[in-house]
């Protein structure tokens, strides 16, 4: 039996863009701090330069920040009472580094029901694509949503 779900389905395709996110030394370091990194690349100038890179690099989830950023619309789902975030997947594609103008496009991905142990849950995924001022994909994120009975 295949569960019908009542949902804005014409989200479908419509990208919701925000941006730029200036990546700033601070930005890097603020973000280092949080997480405890201390690789010398994402920490040190004169590391990363060494390295053939024009600055500081960026971890790859700092993405995860940003991605707060971009206002989703509501997709009107008639199902639940209970909706949580249900967990994130940060795919890098390119090195983010200090001075980057990263611009962020997301998309609805899918919207689909599962049923476990305890009950019925219906999953929406949201994908974000970062690209950077020259147009390259540095990092792509996938957001899902749980709502539950």
């Amino acid at each position: 039996m295949t569960m019908e779900l009542e949902y804005n389905r014409d989200l479908y395709g419509v990208e919701h863009e925000a941006g730029p996110f200036e990546i700033t030394p601070e930005l890097i370091q603020t973000f280092n701090r949080s997480i405890g990194e201390t690789n010398a690349m994402f920490t040190d100038h004169a590391t990363a330069q060494a390295a053939g890179y024009s600055g500081v690099l960026a971890p790859p989830t700092l993405v995860t920040m940003l991605v707060r950023n971009v206002e989703l619309p509501d997709i009107e789902l008639n199902f639940g009472v209970v909706r949580f975030h249900a967990g994130q997947r940060v795919q890098s594609r390119a090195p983010i580094v200090a001075g980057d103008s990263l611009m962020a496009s997301s998309h609805l991905k899918e919207v689909y029901p599962k049923t476990g142990r305890s009950g019925t849950m219906v999953f929406t995924v949201w994908e974000t694509t970062f690209t950077n001022q020259d147009g390259l994909v540095v990092a792509d994120v996938q957001e899902s949503y749980a709502s539950r009975e």
